[in-house]
């Protein structure tokens, strides 16, 4: 059974880290098994095999990659890196850049990192947690000013104005 996330759409790096939500139920994780690993694989057309190895190994990556863009701290992402390279290719359709992981487990892990590693030499700023106190989820802020504050304007985004306009209220009230 796919479980609805709140938030698709994302690189793959801010993918894996979303895959963690706050619902009107409590925290969520698509990751607490197998099921929610192959969902998410799914959802990402990554073909690794859905089991418990790589569940672990792409947990491990999930909080790689937190601890990078929520505390600068890159050891961890490091060590995930470290379990696979680009290998250069000359192919029919032209040059290409090809993953090399020895362990078919890592091969998902490996990605995400290595999506945060592109995103980060782009522009790491842009790299953002949603900005309501209740959300966790993050986004890749691709607007041109790069001032997007919100995972979603309709949700979080509205629930903020929402709660602005009702204090507002409230005190012009006294």
């Amino acid at each position: 059974m796919l479980v609805p996330r709140p938030h698709l759409g994302e690189p793959l790096a801010l993918d894996l880290l979303n895959t963690r939500w706050i619902s009107p139920d409590g925290p969520q994780d698509l990751l607490t098994d197998v099921d929610g690993l192959r969902q998410w694989l799914a959802e990402n057309a990554l073909t690794a095999p859905a089991d418990e190895p790589t569940l672990r190994a792409l947990l491990t990556a999930r909080e790689a990659i937190a601890n990078t863009v929520r505390d600068r701290s890159f050891d961890e992402l490091n060590a995930v890196l470290d379990h696979g390279r680009v290998r250069r290719r000359l192919t029919a359709d032209g040059p290409a850049d090809l993953p090399d992981v020895g362990q078919a487990r890592w091969l998902p892990a490996w990605l995400a990192a290595d999506d945060l590693l592109r995103l980060w030499g782009v522009a790491p700023e842009r790299i953002k947690q949603c900005a309501h106190p209740n959300c966790v989820l993050y986004f890749y802020d691709t607007s041109k000013n790069g001032t997007r504050r919100w995972h979603s304007m309709l949700t979080c985004g509205n629930r903020a104005k929402a709660t602005r306009h009702y204090a507002k209220k409230t005190r012009s009230e006294d």
